[in-house]
């Protein structure tokens, strides 16, 4: 198991630091994950610059009336860039029958796929993968890059095994690969690999179910998202994972607070230790995308959130902008955090991550509207999308939605594309721009 300090990370932003800049001979490897702390959470504001506008979810329509859909990722090119083939666009989402409570969704998931001419009217092309082909007892969020052959690699988050009972929460990573077919009629897939395993948590870097299942209060190891480095040339998978260990091998340490004047005169309440999300990395080794060298985490939240989902990176003005989502109930006792998407950014790939506005918090949901959106997802040139997930409930929260008659749970849950939103970024700022088109992809 990894050594304690290998969870310690160079505070950021301006505070003090307990690591050197890394040497120019340093490696993925020698690096540790930067974090981030307490500090920064504490320093979270809502105001113009990062607020969405309010969403008013009867003014919108679903991709398909039959389904939910959440998650949502286009095809990308290899550069990451919104790939177009034949004149289409192409997105992924998770999704359910429109008849499944919205708590159940993530127990049947299944990725579904929608084109489009002009980034904005989805025609709904059906399930992605063949009936039986996908590995789980359901699948979560991934990711999908078409090369310069014309084949797509899908990568996907594998959760649970086929024909589990009771449903378990095992997550992995699989992969499989096909040729797009286009015509006039639409966008279809053919050819299909076989679905493989490429990547599980190692227990050293990442924690592993079993790990978890000591006494944390959740487990990740998903979302895989495909990212070239255009410095390098190297190819790897972000995703979301948790430091490595049992609760009982962790520690909150001061670094994670932040600087030593804050860490100093701040209490961190007991409990924290179980907050360890991660943003982790992985290289791939061949060239067919099935095989990896698990690295070090880019960034950690020791004792600060549970969950950074669908982490993602853009580069822009050479600097890479890595990007997370979180819901207000995955921070840590003592601090407190929106839903929203959080942001980073770095002079290198494996360089040390300041948060973006000094906290991190790039979008916010409105205080009125508090889980309005959710899985926001920033594209290159700063189009950002996500969905619709629960609007108008008043002064609940997420967990008492369940609690409600089954008609309130269907009128307020979206399951839908939210407007998306354009953001600029400079440095080390950002700011919403303004609102585009429900769905829209620029």
């Amino acid at each position: 198991m990894r050594k304690q300090s290998m969870l310690v990370a160079t505070a950021i932003i301006g505070l003090s630091t307990i690591f050197s800049p890394l040497a120019d001979s340093a490696t993925a490897e020698d690096r540790t994950g930067s974090n981030w702390t307490r500090e920064h959470v504490s320093k979270i504001e809502l105001n113009e610059q990062n607020t969405a506008p309010i969403i008013n979810a009867d003014e919108l329509e679903k991709l398909d009336d039959d389904y939910h859909t959440w998650d949502t990722w286009p095809l990308k090119n290899k550069d990451g860039s919104v790939a177009t083939v034949n004149g289409y666009k192409i997105i992924f989402a998770l999704s359910a029958p429109s008849d499944v409570l919205p708590g159940k969704v993530h127990d049947i998931a299944e990725i579904r796929y929608f084109y489009s001419k002009n980034g904005k009217d989805w025609v709904s092309g059906g399930p992605v993968f063949e009936e039986g082909d996908a590995l789980g007892s359901r699948q979560w969020a991934g990711s999908a890059m078409i090369d310069e052959n014309n084949q797509i690699h899908f990568f996907y988050t594998a959760t649970g095994r086929e024909g589990e009972e009771p449903l378990t929460y095992e997550q992995r990573f699989a992969k499989a690969s096909a040729d797009v077919v286009t015509s006039k009629n639409g966008v279809s897939f053919d050819n299909w690999s076989d679905h493989q395993i490429i990547l599980e948590a190692d227990g050293e870097y990442y924690q592993t179910k079993e790990q978890g299942d000591q006494g944390d209060i959740a487990y990740a190891f998903r979302d895989p998202e495909f990212f070239k480095d255009p410095k390098s040339g190297e190819e790897y998978i972000i995703f979301e994972g948790n430091s490595s260990g049992a609760p009982a091998d962790r520690s909150c340490l001061p670094e994670h607070s932040g600087s030593p004047e804050f860490a100093e005169h701040h209490e961190v309440p007991e409990g924290s230790v179980l907050f360890n999300g991660s943003i982790g990395i992985a290289k791939v080794t061949n060239d067919d995308y099935t095989e990896f060298e698990l690295l070090p985490p880019l960034l950690e939240a020791n004792c600060v959130n549970q969950e950074l989902e669908r982490p993602h990176i853009i580069v822009k003005g050479n600097q890479y902008y890595l990007f997370t989502d979180t819901h207000f109930d995955k921070f840590a006792p003592g601090i407190t955090g929106p839903e929203g998407l959080y942001g980073f950014v770095s002079d290198e790939l494996f360089g040390d991550y300041e948060p973006l506005n000094g906290s991190g918090l790039v979008i916010a949901n409105p205080e009125e509207n508090p889980f309005q959106a959710y899985s926001w997802l920033v594209l290159p040139n700063g189009t950002v999308i996500s969905f619709v997930h629960f609007t108008d409930i008043g002064d609940l929260t997420i967990g008492d939605i369940g609690h409600q008659p089954e008609e309130f749970q269907f009128d307020h849950f979206g399951g839908m594309p939210a407007p998306s939103l354009k953001i600029a970024l400079n440095q080390d700022r950002s700011r919403i721009v303004t609102e585009l088109g429900q769905g829209v992809i620029k």
